[in-house]
């Protein structure tokens, strides 16, 4: 009867082993999340397109899906149901004091690896940030930094405080509650104009609201912050690391990636995280009195 029982528990042990397939087979792909930041459906689209390119230029199972929240994708890092995410700055900044999350590549626009925060308004509501006294305002989430973190120290140095905030999860959920005029006011990400052209958050709903860069304005513009990264999760083997991140660094070398990217975060290139920087971040935040925990309390 014993040695039956040991039978069984051998049998069990190797059946455990090898059901967990090594990653980066087909049964168990490279996982990459996205920050849900905008369009949802937009992003899901662009996400299996680079799905498609990674496959092809690694030769790697590839899976890229897109999270419900900014949260969401930070504990998918944690529980290893996500081997890498291109993920908000703030967001990277909690994954790493949560999970000791790495970050590995940071995002590059014209050369520019920062962006900034903007609070917006409609053109015949408020004129100044002093106007947003006693007013309803809508921030993005509170892990955000373009779209909360950075535009509420802005408030608080300029001492206006809101009658209420609300929470509307996404760039463009934010600019479309302002042109609706269900709030006063709205934070979200800032982009330098590009030959003239406007290319913050207002043009994620121009299509919908064409007229969208005359009805809402730029009230004020944050400090600056580094670039969304790249982050690569505790544990996920050298090897698989380095393939990828070569990829992404490459990826502008190629028209097909670098039209990705572009769709994706209005980025046009990777490189190197200068992991100095974000710790200037995580220092802001401490001189605020929060931690990264504190943003999602």
């Amino acid at each position: 009867m014993k040695n039956l029982i040991w039978l069984f528990v051998a049998v069990f042990l190797i059946c455990s082993c090898t059901s967990k397939k090594e990653i980066g087979t087909k049964e168990n792909p490279i996982k990459i999340v996205l920050v849900p930041g905008q369009d949802t459906h937009a992003l899901e689209e662009n996400g299996k397109l680079l799905e498609a390119y990674l496959r092809k230029v690694t030769g790697l199972p590839v899976e890229v899906t897109v999270p419900s929240s900014f949260i969401a994708v930070i504990e998918a890092l944690g529980s290893k149901r996500a081997d890498m995410a291109i993920i908000n700055t703030f967001g990277y900044l909690l994954a790493h004091e949560r999970y000791g999350v790495e970050v590995a590549l940071t995002g590059v626009y014209k050369g520019r690896d920062v962006y900034w925060g903007q609070i917006i308004a409609r053109n015949d509501g408020p004129k100044s940030i002093k106007d947003l006294n006693n007013k309803k305002i809508a921030f993005v989430d509170p892990s955000s930094g373009s779209g909360y973190v950075l535009p509420s120290k802005l408030l608080k140095d300029e001492k206006v405080t809101p009658k209420e905030v609300v929470f509307a999860g996404r760039h463009d959920s934010v600019v479309t509650m302002v042109y609706q005029k269900r709030v006063d006011a709205g934070a979200t990400y800032h982009t330098p104009a590009d030959n003239g052209v406007p290319q913050d958050a207002r043009k994620l709903v121009l299509t919908q609201f064409p007229d969208v860069f005359e009805k809402i304005v730029i009230l004020a513009k944050t400090m600056a912050i580094p670039n969304d990264p790249i982050v690569v999760r505790k544990d996920f083997p050298a090897d698989l690391k380095k393939t990828m991140l070569e990829a992404f660094k490459n990826i502008s070398k190629n028209e097909e990636g670098k039209k990705i990217i572009y769709d994706l975060y209005h980025m046009d290139n990777f490189k190197e995280a200068n992991i100095a920087d974000y710790e200037k971040v995580e220092k802001m935040l401490l001189d605020l009195g929060k931690s990264a925990q504190d943003l999602v309390k």
